[in-house]
């Protein structure tokens, strides 16, 4: 039987395809849940773009949430594998009984910003001041100004200052217009008040720094259950192995980044948010993951513990073991 050249050497290299990619039959699927808007969905987009789902054989399906609150409801209840949250909140979970576990995401952080013309000019400045807080009073970058402010004054900050608590953008417009001295909020935010002519005194990574902490912390980190870990172990491990992958090429190349604009709101056409939020973003990518990020997050922990309290660590004092996922490394 005489087969047509052509035909056959399309369909072998379909075949080709089929079998190494996300898609075939030894791809592997995995449920995340993703923030809408949140930045998590730039490392997404860059690994779609740039194909490495498809080159380490896992087939994301995204479930977009309204915020963090709403992606820990989903994976408590089973409706999604993993989502991005932060090491603090997966042990509380473990310290109640839960098996959830983390591997780090980004290291980026805000900072205080203040309008240089402004009042503040270091933290201790703040005594007297409206300060405007992104993330509510158990805010973790708020807890580690807390820390800060204690570790230069001696004085309790909440006591000494009026804080004012809400959404991101409304932080912004307090700042810039005059209603605070001074503003804790989200490293995006922060970039865009810095291109409206505020300025950031100290960044929390600095703060972590002067009080003893060894090095940055990956406070946010994919979050799974170690029972889906088992069942999914293959999926896990790839979407982990693409995701690293992807930050790798997030830092070293700029034309990743012209395919993902559209994913960055309000940089669509803004040439300056753009490269500032890129860059800031670039100086947050983790490139490793050992024994000494989870070092740092013990030390980052105790001192949330000791000026958080229970409101933010829950009731036990320590990092539960097994926080940070031992079937990984890098």
């Amino acid at each position: 039987m005489r087969v047509n050249r052509r035909f056959a050497i399309a369909g072998l290299m379909g075949a080709a395809w089929f079998s190494t990619s996300a898609f075939g039959p030894e791809g592997k699927e995995i449920a995340i849940a993703l923030q809408e808007g949140g930045t998590a969905s730039w490392e997404i987009a860059a690994m779609q773009a740039a194909k490495l789902d498809e080159y380490h054989l896992i087939k994301i399906e995204v479930r977009g949430v309204a915020d963090s609150k709403a992606g820990q409801v989903a994976l408590q209840a089973g409706e999604v594998d993993a989502m991005l949250s932060d090491f603090v909140w997966v042990s509380s979970q473990r310290n109640q009984g839960a098996d959830f576990a983390f591997v780090p995401h980004s290291l980026v952080v805000g900072g205080l910003m203040v309008n240089p013309a402004g009042p503040v000019k270091a933290v201790a400045d703040l005594e007297g001041h409206t300060l405007a807080v992104a993330g509510g009073p158990v805010d973790k970058s708020y807890i580690i100004l807390q820390a800060y402010f204690n570790a230069k004054t001696g004085k309790v900050l909440p006591d000494l200052i009026n804080a004012e608590f809400g959404p991101p953008p409304l932080v912004n417009e307090m700042l810039t217009g005059g209603q605070a001295q001074a503003a804790m909020n989200f490293w995006h935010f922060n970039v865009r008040a810095q291109l409206a002519g505020m300025e950031q005194i100290i960044s929390v990574k600095d703060m972590l720094a002067d009080l003893g902490v060894s090095k940055q912390p990956p406070l946010l980190g994919w979050v799974f259950s170690e029972k889906v870990a088992r069942k999914k172990k293959e999926a896990v491990q790839r979407f982990l192995d693409a995701s690293f992958a992807t930050k790798n090429r997030l830092l070293t190349d700029d034309a990743i980044w012209d395919t993902i604009r559209p994913q960055m709101k309000g940089a669509e056409t803004d040439d300056a948010l753009f490269i500032a939020l890129r860059d800031a973003y670039r100086a947050g990518i983790v490139t490793s993951y050992g024994e000494a990020d989870i070092q740092a997050a013990t030390e980052t922990y105790a001192l949330l513990a000791k000026y958080g309290g229970s409101d933010v660590i829950g009731d036990k004092p320590d990092l539960a073991p097994g926080t940070f996922w031992a079937g990984y490394s890098k």
